[in-house]
Parts: C-alpha cells; structure tokens; sequence
C-alpha cells in the first residue's frame, strides 16, 4: 500500500510519493535549502522587504537590528484531504544584522548578517529519506549587496535605481542555506511625496537549480512593492502594506510560486532613531511561505529632511532672510533678519542708512536731508552743502555728476526735455533721439523722411510736394468719407476716355481697395466745371465715372462695391472764374457709401 502526501509552505507546497510509513527506518539528513523567502531591505530604506531605489548619505551610515519570524513555512499535509500531518519547519526565526553605508547620495553599499536564532518542527519520512526537522540556532548565508541611484533625489515623487544581493553559503546544514553561491539583480523604482513613500523592485533571482520532495527549485523572477503613509505633523509615523512574490521559470505551479503580505508600521523615535513592526499572511504554496510572518526592527538611521536653501550660507534659510543673496546676521525685526549689520563709514556714530552724509562726518539732525551733515555751509542756499556744490553761489539742483551738482539746470527754450545744447530744433518741442541732427525734433511718425510738423498726412507714408496740405501724403489714402486721391484722373478734352498717363493712378485706387475689404459701396462721381452746356456737363461728368468704373473693375474690384453718378457743374469745390478754380472742380472723387469695422490684421 502507498500513500500520498503534500509538503507546503503556508497553504500548500511540494507533492510526494512516498512508501508506507511502515517501512523499515532510514537513515536521517537535513537538506541543504534556504527555507526564508524574506529578504530584508537596506538599512535605511522605507519598507521591511522592498528596497528603495534612493541612496541616503554623503556619507552615511545606516545600522539596523531586524527579527523575521516564519510560522509553518513548511508542512506536510496529504495530497487528497488537505489534512495536516505534521509541520518540518513549524517555527523559523531570523535575526539579520543588517548595514548599509552610503557614498555621494548615490552609491551604497549592504552587508547583512543572518542568524536563526529559533528553529522548531517534527521530524517525517514522508518523503522516502528521514528528514531530521531544524532544533538549534546556525549562521545564514551572508548576503552582500550594491545599489546605483539613477534618477531623482531623496524627496522626488519618481526615483529610479539599479541594485542587487549576492548570497555567499556560509549558513550551516539544514534550511540556512543552500550551500551554493546565490544572486538578485533588480531595477528599483520608487519616490516620496508629501505623505506617502513607494517603492516596487523587479529582478530574476538566480539560484542553483535543485529538487526537494520531487519538486524543482531553481531561478525565480521576485518582484514586490510597497505603499507607505505618512502621518502626524512631522511625518513621523508610517503605516502601509507591501507584497513580495517570486515564481520559478521552469515548472510554473503553484508549489512553485511564493507571494506574502505584510502591514507596516514604523514610527521615527528620534532623528536618527527609528522602530518598526509589521505582520500578514502567506497567499501562496510555495516552499518557504508562511502561514503568518511578523517582522520586527529597531535602526539608527538618520532623518533626511529637505534642504533648507541659504544662497548666501549664512545659516538663516532663505525663506526668513530679508537679505537672501548678501550674508547677515539674525535680527529679531523680519526686514532686517539675515542682512549685513548697518555701515557707518564716516565713523559720525550716524549710520548709513540713515546718514543723509554718509561720507562726510557730521552732526545729528531734526531734519533728515541734513542729519549726518556737517554744520550747514550752503551759500546759495540749495540744499546743498558748498563742499559738494560744483556752483556754490548759484542755486541749483542735485546732479549724480560732481560736475553739474548745485548747478541750474541746463536751459530747453521750447520745454520739451531735450536742453538746448542738444536740441536740434530749439524752439519747436520734440522727441528725443540718438540721431544729433534730429534729437529734439518732431518725431517722423510714418517713417517718410517729412517730420511730423511739416506731414500733412503723419500717419501715412507720402512724398514731399510743394503744396504744404499735400507734402508727405500717400497719392491716395483712405479718410473718414472718401478715398482721397492727390492727383486728378486725366481725360481727353471733352470726352469720357481716360489718358494713358492715369493708369498708373488707378492701379493704386484699386490697390487701396483691394486692401481696404470694409469699404463695401464706393459712389464714383463725376464732377466738371461751368464751361459748356449744362446738360453736356452732366452728361460728359456722368460717363467720365462710368469710365472710372470700368477701369477699377477691370483691375479687379468687384461691381457690386461700385456705383457711377454725374454731378455735372453743380458741386464745385472752388470758384468757376480763374482757371485754377475749374481745374480744380474737373474732377473724379470716390465717395465712401457703406461700410464695416476694419477687419482685425491677422
């Protein structure tokens, strides 16, 4: 007859087929396997089992004590009920002696010594070799390990490091150890805010591979991550889960996975003083988790708190220096805490702050321009002192030139803060400019060469012309009610036909059109002079726009912004009796009918 029995850690673990448990007696061992799936975290990190992907200390060093308990990390169960046999490794109790030291906040460096100072369980056949259970304290395997911070710093919510562990089998027979060299590399990720701390790491656990109980153990990918809260107003207590897995790459089952969890808790005694306890349950089957696992700690390892920056280094933060950038002293008034103690540099025991003479030694004084002062010599009675008047008998006004100090101020005729020395044009106001021929002139608005005095037009660009209402006018310009243009259309004596010479004329018309989309109805109007018929004026005037018209939609202007009107003689502009006058009112004018806002230049 045979029987079948489980071998689990926690939950369920490693299945045997084994022989009676009347056969005769065998001979007993304890294999070499490393039973403990906790692996503690560096000395100075922020969770019992995941480590943290910062470096704390420049340099630093971090010491902590840590108690691992393990209950039923393996037992033997049958395969068909589920029912308890007995436990091999019932009680398993580590204590790691664990330091870390750090180099540049980047680079550290971890030793830690275990020791099973408790270990308990029932000896069983079970599995066709006596397997003696554990009964006395051994040496683990040293573990050594090296971490390389990448990214981010202490206080940074994202953080990303390189690190690992390498088990060297110095641990006694029995469930220490292997016997065998052992390594974990992994890439850490974590950060800190406010309140709260993570970290999670990834890496393949590479280990030899073995069979215990007809189950393979070998390289195992172990990840975990863990959450931690910050509480109290120093953030001194943290409380928050993490979880540890690991599953081996050959035959995934679930003898061959292992996954736990723990709630932390830890609270920072003192600066450098911290203790921790922590407690939950094993998910899963594989060989070395537990029912339950608690953890215990006591560290030294010291706070890192935020820099307090002091550009000026002298030891008040610049958030309370009123000098920030200039080394002070503390002063109980906040304007003047961390700045320089107040200069007397006439030795006049009246500081410079409030020396209205602070190179020159003097006496107290009521009144503030001359506390400070020698006694008062101001012969021209300015306000300053005949020692520091460059005109000390005639009245004048302060100058930061030692030269013009106490002197009148220089003379501008025409008022305009341009002086007269430097005053292009002495007696019309202007601007000033680094041109000498134009400083104090009237400004050249629209930048055509005419100054403004002399633009009939400022603010559009034009050309010079003898007529003084026409000089520095575009030749045709856009006004409240018309297109004004300079020149007039030219015809051929008493017809509508327009001369050659226009055409360039009414290209810039139909330019300005073109440019000017809120004029939406133009009137072209005619106009003549009182020579002639009446009735043959109006008619010529009528067909002259009606030329104009033409011309303007045949350079693009659409029809429907245009309308032609003959006015004939009836609008003059000017007296039909000199020649200048009706050359004057022989004339084409564009009328603004309609129109809407300028449109917004894009």
């Amino acid at each position: 007859m045979r029987s079948h029995w489980l071998l689990k850690g926690s939950c369920a673990a490693l299945v045997a087929a084994t022989a009676a448990l009347a056969t005769p007696a065998r001979a007993q061992t304890q294999p070499s396997l490393a039973l403990d799936r906790f692996n503690p975290s560096f000395a100075g990190d922020r969770m019992f089992g995941v480590p943290s992907p910062f470096v704390a200390g420049d340099p630093g060093l971090h010491v902590m004590v840590l108690g691992d308990y393990a209950h039923n990390p393996l037992v033997l169960k049958t395969e068909k009920g589920d029912d308890k046999v007995g436990s091999i490794v019932s009680s398993q109790l580590f204590l790691h002696l664990n330091a870390t030291l750090a180099l540049w906040n980047r680079l550290a460096i971890n030793v830690d010594v275990p020791v099973a100072l408790l270990q308990a369980g029932d000896d069983s056949a079970a599995t066709g070799t006596q397997i003696t259970a554990p009964n006395k304290a051994q040496f683990g395997d040293l573990r050594a390990g090296a971490r390389l911070r990448l990214l981010g710093d202490y206080h940074d919510i994202f953080q990303v490091g390189v690190g690992g562990y390498v088990w060297f089998p110095t641990g006694g027979d029995g469930f220490v150890s292997d016997k065998k060299v052992r390594g974990l590399p992994q890439l850490l990720l974590g950060g800190r805010a406010d309140r709260l701390v993570w970290s999670f790491a990834i890496g393949p656990e590479l280990r030899a591979t073995q069979t215990f109980a007809n189950v393979d153990q070998g390289t195992m990918l172990s990840w975990g991550g863990g959450i931690g809260f910050l509480l109290g107003e120093k953030r001194r207590f943290q409380i928050g889960p993490e979880l540890s897995a690991a599953l081996t790459l050959g035959d995934i089952n679930k003898r061959t996975s292992n996954a736990e969890i723990l709630l932390d808790a830890r609270y920072r005694v003192t600066d450098d003083l911290e203790l921790g306890l922590g407690a939950g349950p094993g998910l899963s089957s594989g060989i070395g988790t537990p029912d339950v696992r608690g953890v215990f700690m006591i560290a030294y390892t010291p706070e890192q708190k935020k820099p307090i920056l002091d550009r000026d280094h002298d030891g008040i933060a610049d958030v309370n220096d009123a000098c920030p950038d200039v080394p002070g002293v503390a002063s109980d008034d906040k304007t003047k805490h961390g700045c320089p103690l107040p200069k007397d540099r006439d030795k006049d025991g009246i500081l410079d702050l409030d020396d209205a003479c602070p190179d020159v030694p003097g006496v107290a004084s009521t009144d503030r321009t001359k506390h400070g002062c020698p006694l008062p010599k101001d012969r021209d009675q300015d306000g300053i002192l005949d020692d520091l008047d460059a005109c000390p008998d005639v009245a004048g006004i302060p100058d930061p030139d030692p030269k013009k100090n106490g002197c009148p101020p220089p003379k501008d005729t025409d008022g305009d803060g341009t002086i007269d020395e430097k005053d292009a044009c002495v007696d019309i106001k202007g601007v000033a400019t680094q041109d000498p021929t134009t400083n104090g002139c009237p400004p050249d608005t629209d930048g055509d060469g005419i100054r403004d005095d002399k633009d009939a037009c400022p603010a559009d660009k034009g050309k010079p012309d003898p007529d003084p209402t026409k000089s520095g006018c575009p030749r045709v310009r856009v006004t409240e009610t018309e297109v004004f243009i300079l020149e007039q259309v030219q015809f051929d004596t008493a017809k509508a036909t327009i001369k050659k010479v226009s055409d360039s004329l009414l290209d810039n018309v139909a330019g300005v059109l073109k440019e000017h989309s809120e004029l939406l109805k133009l009137e072209v109007q005619g106009h003549t002079d009182t020579k002639g018929v009446k009735i043959s004026n109006q008619q010529l005037s009528q067909a002259r726009a009606e030329s104009v018209k033409k011309a303007l939609i045949k350079r693009g202007i659409e029809a429907k912004r245009l309308t032609a009107k003959g006015y004939g003689q009836d609008q003059p502009i000017a007296s039909n009796d000199t020649e200048e006058g009706r050359t004057k009112n022989r004339r084409v004018q564009f009328k603004i009918v309609e129109k809407t806002s300028k449109p917004a230049k894009p």
